[in-house]
């Protein structure tokens, strides 16, 4: 997705919470808001966006390796690719999610829907200023995207919503890729994406490319 045009993006991204609300599977969608713990509530209301996944490899053997990610700022030996830092927690792309959502705390919101490409949910954490994505391996979930909401958060760069095209490239020296308002890094996997509206970033998304196998 993120070689597509920023319409593209943009109509995905509106259209995340439509998906969400259908689900893959025909099975109930739950959303809980404010604690994560009451996930027997019924307040099917609709979700935030994001929720689908991907990391370079094949995909029947990612559970192994999203399982060695690091997590939680641990290991840092292993951790690949554009790392995200929120709280003291350091989050890569494919690392295990159970100790980073535990390490993060109780998020704002909380969604989950059947995954369109695995057995099992698609999950989404709301914290101020960005949103966790998760998608299920096995009997474990792992990172597949992580978007930055709003200024209160930036990247380990130093990037963040409202940084113009040239602060980016400063940050970023390194060979990406640009169309249509879109710069894309590709680094260990993953994908670090900046969406610019009149050389103004208005969206950052890391994301695994486990779904674009």
């Amino acid at each position: 997705m993120c070689k597509k045009g920023i319409k593209k993006y943009v109509i995905a991204m509106v259209a995340a919470a439509a998906l969400f609300t259908t689900g893959c599977g025909g099975e109930e969608e739950k959303v809980i808001e404010g604690s994560v713990q009451n996930i027997e509530a019924e307040d099917i209301t609709g979700g935030e966006t994001g929720g689908d996944a991907g990391a370079a490899g094949n995909v029947d053997g990612q559970e192994s390796n999203a399982g060695n990610e690091a997590s939680g700022g641990q290991s840092g030996s292993a951790q690949k690719g554009y790392l995200f830092t929120a709280n003291g927690v350091t989050v890569a792309m494919d690392a295990e999610a159970g100790p980073l959502v535990e390490q993060l705390g109780e998020p704002a919101s909380y969604f989950e829907a059947a995954s369109c490409a695995f057995e099992g949910l698609d999950k989404i954490y709301t914290y101020s200023g960005f949103e966790l994505n998760t998608y299920p391996m096995g009997d474990k979930d792992f990172v597949s995207t992580v978007v930055i909401r709003d200024d209160s958060v930036t990247t380990a760069e130093g990037i963040t919503i409202g940084s113009t095209l040239e602060q980016v490239q400063q940050a970023y020296p390194g060979d990406s890729t640009q169309e249509e308002g879109m710069v894309v890094y590709e680094k260990d996997g993953m994908k670090l994406c900046f969406i610019l509206q009149n050389n103004e970033v208005i969206s950052i998304e890391y994301r695994s490319s486990v779904l674009e196998e």
